[in-house]
């Protein structure tokens, strides 16, 4: 079998791929991206059918081109912003080589570049970067109860309402995935318990703006590490209905009964942490202070932006916050589906590189490898808070590139008589 060579290899055709590619292709620098699936197959079929982009269309979008059949202000759907992708790779004629499988990458022994295993066969390359992103591996506690009776799935196996038995639904984990799937799930009809852990909840929109603006113009999304202590704090945000801030007291008022974090399953029995009223008045600190430091920007800048007093109403608190209910028996309470909207974990197992630490996390500097040669792309704060969103990939892949492109010039320098 004939083994392919390529100066770079990108594994994984999403937005870190894509905008990898075309960053590669400005500098001139010969490579080839593969992709198992299709191009952003995960925005297809790796979510639920009602998902839309958590920011607007004039800002989750790629420098070079925006979404020309939809208005700037709205959610894109799912399925527009997949086919975004493909239409932005078609554009610079991207090097895209779908249904390929990557198996294994090892560094050569004796000589520079890896060896690529791949489902095609093999291809030798300089330089490897991996561009597989952050939901690799669906993470599911190892509290969770082994009982036949209730159905157990994790949220990227969520679709609809309809794909559940009847009866009741216990969510458990409130970011911007648990919230939306408890709100949907309760909206059509069905019983719904949220399990609510430490959390932020930003502004949808204030005084004229989408939270995304603020975070730009108050430098948020440059911020180029996470708060000691806010490591596992989840952000509840939603472009779901037109785009709305999350208030968790709103949805008890619909009828969704809040609990705590989830301590621990006995068969059909789960107890939940008293942290319920902790967790909403942290998440409340967190929104009026993004409410009080946009006021302060628009006054030390003079700008005349409407009042907005009632953003700071809150509805009142539900019975569930103020008395929590801390143990339930989940059958007597007609609930028959458990789902785990409890995040991902990476998962590198196929690259056997000198390029992870003890706990099989990437060593990187913005995005370049410890191991020469190897480069992660499309990790949440890879360089900074905005590294895993679609803007923040572009420029992360910007610096990759820029990076390559500086050693290909040290090697192409001649070697002194």
């Amino acid at each position: 079998m004939t083994t392919e060579k390529i100066d770079t290899l990108v594994v994984g055709a999403g937005q870190a791929g894509v905008a990898m590619s075309e960053h590669l292709s400005s500098h001139g620098v010969p490579h080839l991206v593969l992709e198992r699936h299709r191009i952003a197959e995960k925005w297809r079929t790796g979510r639920w059918d009602s998902l839309v982009a958590n920011g607007p269309a004039w800002h989750d979008r790629f420098p070079n081109m925006e979404f020309e059949d939809i208005d700037s202000d709205t959610f894109a759907t799912k399925e527009r912003v997949a086919d975004y992708f493909n239409d932005y790779a078609k554009k610079f004629n991207a090097p895209i080589r779908t249904g390929v499988d990557v198996t294994k990458v090892t560094a050569n022994i004796g000589s520079t570049g890896f060896t690529v295993e791949t489902s095609e066969g093999i291809i030798e390359a300089n330089r490897v970067i991996a561009a597989t992103g952050p939901f690799q591996t669906p993470v599911i506690p190892s509290i969770a109860p082994n009982i036949d009776s209730i159905k157990q799935i994790h949220s990227c196996d969520y679709r609809n309402p309809n794909q559940l038995p009847d009866g009741g639904v216990l969510v458990i984990g409130a970011g911007s995935s648990g919230v939306q799937i408890a709100d949907e799930l309760q909206r059509s009809g069905k019983p719904v318990c949220l399990s609510v852990g430490s959390h932020g909840r930003p502004p949808r929109t204030y005084r004229g703006r989408d939270f995304v603006w603020w975070l730009g113009v108050l430098g948020e999304w440059d911020t180029d590490a996470i708060k000691p202590g806010m490591e596992h704090v989840t952000i509840a945000v939603s472009g779901a209905y037109g785009g709305q801030a999350i208030d968790f007291r709103r949805l008890a008022s619909q009828g969704i009964t809040l609990v705590g974090l989830t301590k621990s399953f006995n068969g059909s029995e789960v107890t939940f942490h008293s942290d319920l009223q902790d967790n909403i008045r942290q998440g409340d600190e967190h929104y009026l202070g993004s409410l009080d430091m946009a006021d302060a920007y628009i006054i030390r800048n003079g700008l005349d932006f409407p009042e907005e007093p009632a953003a700071r109403n809150m509805f009142s608190d539900p019975d569930c916050l103020t008395h929590p209910i801390l143990e339930l028996d989940l059958i007597k309470a007609g609930i028959t589906t458990i789902i785990w909207a409890t995040g991902y974990k990476v998962d590198y197992n196929w690259l056997k590189v000198e390029a992870f630490d003890d706990k099989g996390q990437p060593k990187h500097q913005r995005g370049v490898a410890t191991e020469p040669g190897i480069y992660f792309l499309g990790l949440p704060w890879l360089s900074r808070r905005g590294s895993s969103f679609i803007w923040g990939v572009w420029h992360d892949a910007k610096h990759i590139a820029d990076h390559i492109a500086t050693q290909r010039a040290y090697l192409a320098y001649p070697m002194s008589r």
